[in-house]
């Protein structure tokens, strides 16, 4: 059965809770964590979380990716707007992946409303909060098969 999926958070997402909770709300990494581990125990998928705020770990933890998940589940931060290096190391994993932002990027600054991993993803959920991790989580499951 196909259900390992990989949830990776980037750059400044280990400090939700204390960052702009206008845009990000209050709930902290930790507890972000324990919501998307309910979200897909309830769709029988099995989650692993990763977080750096390094792009090349970022980057060297997406090589890795096939080894030891079926998909992935990508929050990359600011990365989103600007790493073709995050996009090329997700294209070589070849998993289905979708891109998931707790604010909306389509309603912030102009340079937060493009992503590059735009094409690569299989979706994105943006603006939805905690709650769009079970979204992502939905189309994975149905990518999955």
């Amino acid at each position: 059965m196909r259900n390992r999926v990989e949830v990776m958070h980037g750059v400044n997402l280990d400090i939700l809770g204390r960052r702009a909770p206008e845009h990000y709300g209050t709930i902290t990494l930790q507890e972000l964590e324990l919501k998307i581990k309910r979200f897909a125990h309830g769709l029988q998928l099995e989650v692993r979380f990763f977080q750096t705020n390094h792009e090349g770990e970022f980057v060297e933890h997406l090589h890795r990716l096939p080894e030891v998940a079926d998909a992935a589940l990508l929050n990359p931060g600011a990365w989103t707007h600007y790493s073709y290096a995050i996009r090329d190391a997700l294209e070589i994993a070849g998993l289905p992946a979708v891109e998931v932002h707790l604010s909306d990027i389509g309603s912030r600054e102009e340079w937060r409303r493009h992503s590059v991993l735009e094409g690569i993803a299989i979706g994105a959920v943006s603006g939805k909060g905690p709650d769009g991790y079970l979204e992502a989580l939905e189309m994975l499951k149905q990518a999955l098969g």
